[in-house]
């Protein structure tokens, strides 16, 4: 079904999305991710971009520093994380001129700036812990959504001993659909990472059963357990159909966890989106490091590609 884009709202047209892969993405209310600006290491055609998160080592790197380190390293894609300790300063007290001018910089250069890694979660037995992370997460959103970003990651979390587990899936879900339905609106997406003993692959799956915003995703984790019960393949595909433009990558070089074959999967499955490294390895080098990383991406997605 055909729309005129310029006749609806950006809720609208994220209500609509269109089905690209693996995952539901929107029919241009998620332009930055679908943009896949500056590429960085994928085969034309495949979708698949490599990029930096900046959880360890960029978190002493000023903007203009990460976007140089990044630019050298051609890792075009940036996330940042939030907390009060790192160097970029991108959090929620930035007023309107600053937020414009991250924008700027970002849209001034070939990195894109993918969106923002939170740690709100939504498990707390106490109501109001659950309230005060949905009402962090949207604003958020909106930071992400003026500095040019296209969507926040956030934390189902973890089971409670003296709560029921189907009371707590059910809990996560039902806060997504808040957060999920005030990221419509601003064309940005929820990116739910698998983090903490609720973020085992079976139970990200059970919690958007309960999730019926379109903005809400999934972001794997590369996680060990990924790999746990039935196999990585199979977990992988209880998630497939409800990935979101971002994945957490740690090192490609652990042969712990089966890069390779979620390459493969993605690939198959014709995902589109960045996968960001996110690793804490203490390294003499941290640019030289992440080429290493891009590197090593290029050969695995060539393989999955039959290049």
């Amino acid at each position: 079904m055909s729309f005129d884009i310029g006749s609806v709202s950006r809720r609208e047209v994220l209500l609509r999305g269109v089905q690209v892969g693996a995952g539901v993405f929107a029919g241009g209310a998620l332009s930055s991710c679908g943009s896949l600006r500056g590429g960085g290491g994928g085969k034309a055609g495949s979708g698949i971009r490599f990029g930096f998160t900046t959880y360890q080592w960029g978190k002493d790197w000023d903007i203009p520093t990460l976007i140089a380190k990044c630019e050298k390293a051609e890792a075009f894609g940036v996330e940042l994380r939030t907390s009060q300790s790192y160097a970029h300063g991108v959090e929620l007290e930035l007023n309107a001129e600053e937020r414009k001018d991250v924008k700027k910089r970002f849209k001034g250069s070939p990195v894109e700036l993918v969106g923002i890694a939170t740690s709100e979660r939504f498990d707390s037995p106490d109501p109001a812990k659950v309230k005060e992370a949905i009402e962090n997460a949207k604003a958020f959103i909106k930071l992400d959504h003026d500095i040019g970003g296209s969507g926040v990651r956030v934390f189902p979390n973890s089971f409670h001993s003296n709560v029921p587990r189907e009371k707590t899936i059910e809990q996560i879900g039902k806060a997504l659909n808040v957060v999920g339905a005030f990221a419509a609106d601003y064309g940005q997406e929820v990116r739910l990472e698998a983090h903490g003993s609720a973020g085992e692959l079976p139970s990200l799956k059970a919690i958007m059963e309960h999730v019926t915003e379109p903005s809400v995703r999934i972001k794997l984790n590369c996680d060990k357990r990924d790999a746990e019960g039935e196999g990585f393949e199979h977990n992988f595909n209880l998630v497939k159909g409800l990935l979101g433009h971002t994945i957490h990558a740690h090192d490609f070089k652990d042969d712990g966890y089966p890069y390779q074959l979620m390459m493969d999967l993605l690939v198959k499955n014709k995902w589109s989106g960045w996968i960001l490294i996110e690793n804490s390895n203490k390294v003499p080098d941290r640019v030289a490091a992440l080429i290493e990383q891009r590197r090593i991406f290029e050969q695995m997605l060539a393989k999955s590609l039959g290049a």
